[in-house]
């Protein structure tokens, strides 16, 4: 988008959020999708993905168009700092105009430009549970992420952030269906092995799982993959 153009934009971001419901709950592809949208509606980014900080540990690195972001982000987990980090765990959106010249990440700054990135933009996604996340946005050059940049990714980032929480509420939504029913399938097989009612034969999988410390769906699952005689 060479220019800005709000009709143009808003075109755009319509097919975006359109096609994002198509996705449907494939969290994969949602990712996919948000980072190649992002690379061809803001001007000024060669490459993208979608970092996630599990825990204050864990990192990794979404639907990365090019090889440069999971690179990018490895650096940033192994130092410890970063825009992106940033981004994702304490601010809505983090700009860096020239890495050459960056004072905020003094570890991370100089190896980024090694790595061949300039500049840097990253919007918070989401925050909540034990994860965080961020769009990320890099350049090869300086000073390429404008105003019209900043603006562009903050509507893109909304729309992500939308179609990201509904994607794993759906997933979550989904394991739990999935999860009663194991459950169910497991209880009627007690049920049926020890002639007792449902309610007896939850209870015995509850004290299973006490015993042993394991979920009951992981109980009901082991119970399945037994069969009806147990063995």
């Amino acid at each position: 988008m060479d220019q800005f153009d709000h009709d143009s934009l808003g075109r755009a971001m319509a097919q975006f959020a359109r096609t994002l419901d198509a996705q449907g709950a494939d969290l994969d592809s949602t990712l996919r999708h948000i980072t190649t949208a992002a690379v061809g509606l803001i001007p000024g980014a060669e490459c993208a993905d979608i970092l996630t900080v599990t825990g204050r540990n864990k990192f990794e690195s979404h639907a990365a168009t090019s090889h440069t972001p999971s690179r990018i982000d490895s650096l940033q987990a192994r130092l410890g700092e970063g825009p992106c980090i940033d981004a994702a765990e304490d601010v809505i959106v983090t700009r860096s105009n020239d890495l050459s010249t960056e004072s905020r990440w003094p570890k991370f700054s100089p190896l980024a430009v090694e790595a061949g990135v300039l500049s840097v933009l990253s919007f918070q996604l989401y925050t909540g549970d034990d994860q965080v996340g961020a769009l990320n946005l890099f350049a090869g050059q300086p000073h390429v992420f404008d105003a019209e940049s900043l603006h562009l990714g903050e509507v893109l980032a909304a729309h992500a952030a939308i179609a990201l929480v509904a994607a794993r509420r759906q997933l979550q939504l989904q394991s739990a269906v999935a999860s009663r029913d194991l459950i169910g399938q497991a209880k009627g097989m007690i049920m049926e092995r020890y002639s007792v009612d449902a309610e007896r034969a939850f209870e015995m999988m509850v004290a299973l799982s006490q015993e042993s410390n394991t979920p009951v769906a992981r109980i009901a699952g082991r119970i399945v993959e037994l069969g009806p005689e147990g063995r």
